[in-house]
């Protein structure tokens, strides 16, 4: 397949509309959220072969069967992979992001994420971070949610891409995070991140459409890449796509006409991929086989994987790489066995491991 048949087209950026929003609203940025974490979660052991250390969220976020999350992402995949950076100020920081299921009352809650600081591997604090979507309407500010599965997210520099399915990828600035003062406008939150851009799905025509399932960031070679792919049953559609990204404006390179070009694509993969990482040539990839049953890690190169049956807990979702660490960072969404966990790179990349442990 010719992978320059898949586009990400950049959506135009209302400016006016973000200057009057950022005049109603108090922007403190990630620095902000930060500084006021108000949830603390639970170093635990985490069920599976893989994981060597986990948490566990409060008590009221594992068990709600309204928010369920999905993508992550760390500060090592913003600033880089160099011993002395991967942090933000100091901080180890993993973010989530979680999608809503249904209504609360007459609210649609759309998505949201977590900011997560592990800097010190004891007892993580967190805050929960609304996602919006500003629209002025009959001269006020409306902040509608963000509907969006939110299977994966990447943290580049400032900007936060989040995985929208079929419809693309939208595009938010930490640096944007606002405080808002009357929690109702925000359904209940206290901080807000509202979207900054968006890029559309396109391709050419007598080609299947490409579902931006999950993401990941690969900073090997001369150019970063923004890697996604697709979730899809057996019979389904299982593709892994690679895009580069321009590391002076830390969005996908593109055209004068906004368009962003596939460089490379991989057809026909692992069935239930719920994340795929790059870590120096070598892809690791989560799939899920169901409630209640364990998940599996396939690692190696598009079309030769090694298949590591049941080594995850049940519901794994998006993954990451942690190179100061040399650890993979995944999660699960099933309510009452929620965790976010780390995986020791090292033994699951190694080349010389058996073609199956089935």
């Amino acid at each position: 397949m010719n992978p320059a048949a898949y586009r990400l087209v950049a959506a135009a950026r209302e400016l006016n509309l973000s200057e009057r929003f950022f005049g109603r609203f108090r922007r403190v940025g990630l620095r902000g959220v930060l500084a006021d974490l108000n949830r603390v979660g639970t170093i635990t052991k985490v069920p599976g072969e893989a994981p060597v250390a986990g948490m566990a969220w409060q008590r009221d976020d594992q068990d709600t069967t309204r928010w369920f999350p999905q993508g992550i992402t760390t500060s090592a995949d913003a600033y880089g992979p160099d011993p002395t950076r991967g942090t933000f100020e100091g901080r180890d920081v993993v973010i989530v992001s979680w999608y809503a299921h249904g209504w609360r009352g007459w609210l649609q809650l759309g998505s949201r994420v977590s900011v997560i600081d592990w800097t010190d591997d004891e007892a993580p604090r967190y805050r929960h971070v609304l996602l919006a979507d500003p629209k002025r309407r009959w001269g006020f500010n409306l902040l509608r949610p963000v509907r969006v599965h939110a299977g994966g997210i990447v943290w580049y520099g400032d900007h936060l891409f989040v995985a929208g399915s079929s419809s693309g990828i939208r595009v938010f600035r930490l640096d944007d995070i606002v405080r808002v003062r009357n929690r109702l406008r925000a359904k209940g939150y206290r901080y807000v991140l509202p979207q900054y851009s968006s890029y559309s799905a396109e391709h050419d025509e007598g080609v299947g459409k490409m579902t931006y399932s999950f993401m990941s960031l690969d900073r090997a070679g001369a150019e970063d890449h923004l890697v996604a792919g697709e979730y899809g049953r057996k019979d389904g559609s299982h593709r892994l796509i690679r895009y580069p990204i321009d590391r002076d404006t830390e969005l996908l390179q593109s055209d004068e006409r906004g368009r962003a070009r596939a460089t490379e694509l991989h057809d026909r993969q692992v069935a239930r991929m719920q994340g795929a990482v790059i870590v120096d040539g070598t892809w690791a990839i989560t799939s899920s086989n169901g409630e209640d049953n364990a998940g599996d890690l396939w690692v190696g190169t598009p079309g030769d994987y090694t298949r590591h049956r049941g080594v995850l807990p049940t519901g794994p979702e998006d993954i990451t790489y942690w190179p100061q660490r040399r650890q993979l960072w995944s999660l699960t969404e099933w309510p009452g066995r929620r965790w976010v966990y780390a995986i020791d790179a090292d033994r699951w990349l190694a080349k010389d491991r058996g073609k199956d442990d089935a």
